[in-house]
């Protein structure tokens, strides 16, 4: 939610995105892996330093892509709402919101993706002692292929299921936009 509400302002506002979009473009480019240190020092080994760091690198597809919608709203739109003497919160609700959705939907779908990958990263460091990386680290170090192979297929799986779920969240929730541009062909 903090990247979609703070895509949304920052992408309606021309002054404060071209001032923080390098600083954004700077940490979304930093490989996620490679901050682990990082959260390993302000953290600790433990959950916490595993969602910090899930947190802090899935949130940035949905931000830049908040923003990327948010700003590419139709002025026309946007025009009209001020003639008619929408509030701002109006306007984020009822045209900047659901004019970012298809966008935002796409950040959160790579965000997904993202996160599975760095909760099995995160969980391959020395000192965990459970969950899927570690499991698959373990059968590896034990060569045991069988287990291995059932967790990479688990995590297929799992990545699979979450997908269709997204999708299925995202079919219910853009219905109307599919079916306006299905009118508009």
């Amino acid at each position: 939610f903090a990247g979609v509400g703070a895509g949304l302002a920052l992408g309606r506002s021309e002054r404060v995105f071209a001032y923080l979009d390098p600083a954004f473009q700077f940490a979304r480019a930093i490989p996620p892996p490679t901050l682990v240190p990082v959260f390993i020092v302000l953290f600790k080994l433990g959950t916490q330093m595993q969602l910090a760091s899930i947190v802090f690198s899935a949130i940035w597809p949905i931000l830049l892509n908040a923003v990327d919608g948010a700003r590419s709203v139709d002025p026309l739109q946007m025009e009209t709402a001020r003639v008619y003497k929408l509030t701002a919160a109006d306007r984020v609700r009822k045209i900047i919101f659901p004019s970012a959705l298809p966008k935002i939907f796409a950040g959160v779908r790579l965000s997904l993706s993202l996160s599975l990958i760095l909760m099995v990263f995160s969980e391959l460091l020395p000192g965990t002692a459970n969950g899927i990386g570690f499991e698959l680290t373990d059968a590896q170090s034990r060569s045991d292929l069988p287990t291995m192979w059932a967790t990479i297929v688990l995590l297929g799986v799992l990545g699979y299921v979450l997908n269709v779920l997204l999708l299925a969240v995202e079919g219910r929730v853009l219905a109307w936009h599919r079916g306006a541009r299905a009118t508009d062909a």
